[in-house]
């Protein structure tokens, strides 16, 4: 029901109700745009500054630090430096007498049929008469033996005689060629963890190609296999690949300082490459030049390490030692009445817990001189006296 102003006409009513909607209008307009204002203004912060009475109070200013030296100065720039010799300088110093290796062996297939196997390898002149050094695996087994010098001649080393030594992995091999470039021997036991060292060798049977790193490591032993281990080495940063194996480690000065022999290959494993020292290769080196093999003091004995699995097995006295699965006939170890089945725990009182220690003992040993041999025999633990002979001459 709507009540009309007694003093107003309806066309005047309608009037003024008319403007004061417009008015709530603009009203509701303003109001709306004032609330955007204010709710947009919400984003932003304005820090409204302190008023001196909220102001933190002033505090005194503190005593200054006392000067430690007044007079230091910081110390003046010298150039100390020393300028390295350029690797590539050292790489064409011995790149000529570093020789690429290529062999050609027969093998067998899963189905033991026969096929021809090629291998790749490096070696390095040591003599300029043609004799050249290189490690016993890359000529393990062939049949035929290919050398390639620097500047492209190639020859047959299969109508010369090859000198090895299986156990240290060393070969020697003959050419017949003249006035070749041969390498000079370095110092090994001068090296420093940390001195530059250079690989050079038939990488990958790609060609001579080089690589740097530095010394890693010294005296490092590697076992290899059973009754195996290579001691002596030079661990390198420096890249070592297949087809390295028998090509020189050399210093600054471009001295052979190691034979590259191995490497650790494994995920996750980098600049693990190892080289056998120039200190220990060389007696054995001129062995083999002057007779053809290497005489070691010999026993006769065939080694097996003794374990926890062997001695339950066997049912043995004890779980370390070496056992003997061999005695051979007329031997110093079948005269000092040694059998097989005894288990060898110490000689001439150092302990051997496998058969890497027995033979590291057993070559640092005299021919001639006689060694006591403490060992077991079912459950009795005995002493002989055993002298070593001089190893026989390989077939």
């Amino acid at each position: 029901m709507i009540k009309f102003n007694k003093f107003l006409t309806i066309n005047q009513y309608a009037k003024i109700e008319v403007g004061m909607k417009k008015k709530s209008i603009k009203l509701l307009l303003v109001s709306v745009a004032l609330a955007l204002v204010l709710a947009l203004s919400g984003c932003i912060t304005i820090t409204t500054p302190q008023t001196p009475s909220t102001l933190p109070p002033a505090t005194a200013p503190s005593a200054a630090p006392a000067a430690i030296n007044p007079t230091w100065a910081p110390p003046s720039t010298v150039n100390q430096s020393r300028l390295l010799p350029s690797i590539a300088d050292v790489v064409a110093l011995v790149k000529p007498s570093v020789v690429a290796i290529n062999t050609k062996g027969m093998s067998y297939d899963f189905f033991n049929r026969p096929y021809t196997q090629e291998g790749a390898g490096s070696g390095w002149i040591v003599d300029e008469d043609g004799i050249i050094v290189t490690n016993n695996h890359v000529v393990a087994g062939a049949t035929t033996i290919t050398v390639t010098l620097d500047d492209g001649r190639t020859f047959s080393a299969n109508n010369q005689p090859v000198s090895t030594d299986p156990l240290n992995d060393l070969a020697i091999l003959k050419i017949d060629a003249q006035n070749l470039p041969a390498l000079k021997r370095g110092d090994s036991s001068q090296l420093r963890v940390g001195d530059w060292v250079i690989a050079i060798g038939n990488a990958l049977g790609q060609g001579i190609r080089a690589t740097e790193g530095i010394v890693s490591r010294k005296g490092v032993s590697l076992p290899l296999s059973e009754g195996q281990t290579l001691y002596d080495l030079i661990e390198t940063s420096a890249a070592i690949n297949p087809g390295n194996s028998g090509g020189p480690l050399v210093n600054l000065a471009g001295e052979v300082i190691g034979i590259t022999s191995a490497k650790v290959a494994d995920i996750g494993v980098e600049g693990m490459g190892y080289a056998i020292s120039i200190d220990t290769a060389m007696p054995i080196i001129q062995e083999l030049v002057n007779k053809g093999y290497v005489a070691r003091p010999w026993l006769g004995v065939g080694l097996y390490t003794v374990d926890q699995i062997v001695s339950r097995q066997l049912k043995l006295s004890v779980d370390r030692g070496v056992l003997l699965v061999e005695i051979a006939s007329g031997s110093p170890a079948s005269q000092s009445g040694l059998q097989k089945g005894d288990v060898v725990v110490s000689i001439n009182s150092e302990e051997v817990a496998a058969v890497e220690d027995f033979t590291r003992v057993l070559h640092a040993s005299q021919i001639g001189q006689p060694m006591e041999i403490v060992f077991w025999r079912g459950k009795d633990r005995k002493t002989a006296q055993i002298t070593p002979i001089e190893s026989p001459k390989p077939p």
